[in-house]
């Protein structure tokens, strides 16, 4: 049992240090230009380690995590292709990167009673910390929605303002969700990215001072 819960949690954790690996490459390019930058790196390293996370959901019976997963994951399939990395990924990928989601879901769905009991009914999850978390795993993931919106206004692949801001509030709830289900995952993934978040808005918010005096 205890090899089985170390087993669940290095796929979590890996999925962790891929998300905060993009995170931490996107702040140095960013220090470096000294304005907010989306470099094609970050988008690939998303979508491996939402690949990964959201197995680790599944195995650890989490809702909140999955649900927060599937409304990111396609954006950052748009993201890669916007980038113009898409087309260099082989036939066989592209069809197992756009599948699996869906394939999953229907997996999990082929017996409705079962999900509901195992999803909303569990014991080591409360129904009010399971909507708690939910919510932080919704305005986390809703923030690459509004890139997506924002990117598709701009014909670019770019990480606006607002995403940071989305960023810094769902992560926040997302921390003390974490506490209380005592998931050292979560905590130690959302912390390093708290403080990326603060300083990409400072950067973002200098950069734009300075290019308004210019002008």
């Amino acid at each position: 049992m205890q090899s089985t819960q170390s087993w669940v949690f290095g796929v979590g954790l890996l999925a962790q240090l891929l998300f905060s690996a993009r995170v931490l490459y996107q702040w140095i390019v960013t220090e470096k230009a000294r304005k907010v930058l989306s470099p094609p790196a970050f988008w690939v390293l998303s979508i491996i380690g939402s690949y990964l996370l959201f197995i680790y959901g599944v195995l650890r019976d989490d809702f909140s995590i999955i649900l927060g997963q599937f409304i990111s994951y396609y954006v950052y399939l748009w993201n890669i292709n916007m980038q113009g990395l898409w087309n260099k990924i082989v036939g066989i990928v592209k069809v197992l990167l756009l599948l699996t989601p869906v394939a999953a879901v229907a997996y999990m769905l082929r017996d409705p009673s079962s999900f509901d009991l195992t999803f909303f009914h569990n014991k080591d999850i409360p129904l009010w910390l399971l909507i708690f978390g939910s919510i932080g795993q919704i305005i986390f993931s809703l923030r690459f929605v509004y890139q997506w919106v924002y990117g598709l206004i701009h014909h670019c692949s770019v990480l606006p303002l607002g995403f940071w801001v989305w960023s810094l509030i769902g992560s926040f709830i997302i921390i003390v969700y974490a506490f209380f289900r005592f998931d050292p995952v979560l905590i130690l993934g959302q912390s390093f990215g708290f403080v990326a978040y603060i300083r990409n808005i400072m950067i973002d918010i200098q950069s734009k001072k300075i290019s308004h005096n210019e002008a």
